[in-house]
């Protein structure tokens, strides 16, 4: 179904190649996964599936890709739609209707499809994928995840032998990114779809894949069997870790295998006593009676709560459970319908300027909305300016976070991830009070979301500040978080230490800890710290 041959490529003022050489054919009915570093060119091989690259991106591309006979060097991407259905790692920015059910049908009118064929394929993506409710929504009121879920059904609707998605998992949470991957698995193997993922939370999507293509960063890609491909690869799920930790000669790609595996292992090893008491600060966010509605529909619906000096706090629940609006008004840009939120005391929303920049660091679900300069370095040289810090401060925090980012490219021009570091670096090095972050690991790899980890315990420990997260990564809380706040449909459910929360969530529970119950350990450095205690 889809044929590289010989494919190298390379952009304009880059040193070095994406893809060098490359050599891979896809047959029609398969799942391939694309991993590699952020940054490392896995958005540019999707996108040289169906001629985006070089046709709209430009570079210079030697050898051929060809999709079901056709080669995209023949025909512009629109030649392409019949076949091929894209959803990009930034949804929003594909959207051309108002609302949900305006944008499903966009597509097929575009096809030329009959009034009949598309109402029919309308009903059944909105019960595929759970969109019902949503159908006469605007678009713009919906949340990240939702508009996730719209942007993969606007590409299935259509029908198209090939499906390339980059990074779709990203915005949803737990259960729905199950329920998208159980949904795209069974086209695949019912209707014989091709399927190729670009996605860094390998916990959730190893298990669908056939096969895997690993991008090192320096163009050299190598392809093969999922066990093949993580045997060796610095790029890895927790519980392919945790069997490397353990040093089992297999490697378990699901839950179900690892506890096979580590069975011995469990049995043998004393289950220990949770001592989950927390260490109450100082008050630094009070939240009291606080209500939001959005087109007379409640957000946030009576929730009264506080966060502490030296926490670092993560907000949990399922796409549309009020994550969003909680921060928002946490960090004083939202119009609260009732209810108050203090920062250090003050009103958030009547803070302005420099006291505001101090007091609240805020990263939207999107970064490029606090990015507006034509470089890296001038955002790294302004953020130092308006902070008053010392020169280069923005750009060694940008260096630790996601290294080789070229000073002179463009914000716009970086990868998902790279943005995000971005705006993190510009954020933290004015030093907030509290920082207030919305699904801070999108476009994340495993190695920068360890760096991540370390530079947010550090400035929560190091100068005494409070975090602030809304996430759907729950490796990432289990790793990072003192405290999780639990929401559904804008009320408060569960408030407490992180090992509790996860503990007693099936849904929301990180790998370890469900290969490893009925021992309280959520991550592998948990495993490391028992088998240290007990030798």
């Amino acid at each position: 179904m889809i044929k590289f041959s010989n494919v190298s490529l390379i952009y304009p003022n880059s040193t070095t190649t994406v893809i060098e050489d490359l050599n891979l054919e896809i047959p029609e009915g398969e799942l391939v996964l694309v991993i590699g570093p952020t940054g490392s060119g896995k958005s540019s091989l999707l996108r040289l599936i169906n001629g985006l690259v070089p046709h709209h991106t430009g570079g210079i591309l030697a050898g051929d890709i060809s999709v079901d006979g056709i080669s995209t060097a023949l025909v512009k991407p629109g030649g392409l739609a019949h076949l091929i259905g894209i959803v990009g790692q930034n949804p929003a920015n594909a959207f051309v209707a108002d609302t949900v059910e305006e944008e499903l049908v966009f597509g097929m009118e575009a096809l030329n499809l009959s009034n009949d064929v598309m109402r029919k394929r309308v009903e059944e993506i909105l019960d595929l994928l759970s969109l019902a409710p949503l159908r006469n929504r605007a678009i713009s009121t919906l949340s990240g995840g939702e508009q996730q879920r719209v942007a993969i059904a606007s590409a299935l609707v259509t029908h198209p032998k090939v499906l390339v998605l980059d990074e779709p998992t990203s915005a949803l949470d737990p259960i729905a990114a199950e329920e998208v991957l159980s949904i795209l698995h069974r086209l695949v193997h019912d209707l014989s779809l091709t399927v190729v993922i670009a996605e860094h939370k390998l916990e959730r999507v190893i298990q669908f894949a056939d096969r895997i293509v690993h991008i090192d960063g320096a163009g050299v890609a190598s392809v093969g069997t999922p066990e093949e491909i993580l045997r060796t690869s610095s790029i890895a799920p927790p519980i392919v870790e945790l069997a490397r930790v353990l040093g089992l000669k297999e490697i378990g790609l699901t839950v179900r295998e690892m506890r096979r595996l580590t069975n011995e292992f469990r049995e043998t090893q004393k289950v220990e006593n949770i001592d989950a008491a927390r260490k109450i600060g100082d008050a630094v966010v009070e939240v009291k009676n606080l209500q939001i509605a959005y087109a007379g529909k409640n957000a946030i619906q009576n929730i009264s709560t506080q966060i502490f000096d030296n926490e670092i706090v993560a907000i949990m629940g399922r796409n549309g459970a009020g994550k969003s609006s909680l921060l928002r008004a946490i960090a004083g840009i939202s119009e609260n319908n009732s209810g108050s939120v203090l920062v250090c005391g003050e009103d958030s929303q009547k803070l302005e300027g420099k006291k505001r920049r101090e007091t609240i660091g805020f990263i939207p679900q999107e970064p490029s909305d606090l990015l507006y300069a034509q470089s890296v370095k001038s955002e790294c040289e302004q953020a130092d300016l308006d902070n008053q810090i010392a020169k280069g401060t923005t750009q060694e925090i940008l260096n630790q976070l996601v290294p080789g980012i070229s000073k002179d490219a463009h914000p716009r021009d970086l990868s998902e991830g790279q943005r995000l570091a971005l705006a993190l670096s510009v954020v933290l090095s004015a030093n907030p009070k509290i920082l207030v972050l919305d699904e801070p690991t999108r476009g994340l790899d495993y190695q920068a979301k360890r760096v991540l980890v370390k530079i947010l315990i550090d400035f929560a420990r190091l100068f005494n500040r409070s975090v602030v997260i809304a996430t759907h990564d729950v490796e990432l809380v289990a790793e990072l978080a003192t405290r999780t706040i639990f929401i559904a449909d804008g009320e408060l459910i569960a408030d407490g230490t992180t090992i509790d929360v996860l503990l007693s969530s099936p849904a929301f529970a990180p790998q370890v800890s469900k290969v490893m119950s009925p021992h309280p350990w959520l991550t592998v450095a948990d495993v490391v710290s028992a088998l240290n205690r007990v030798n």
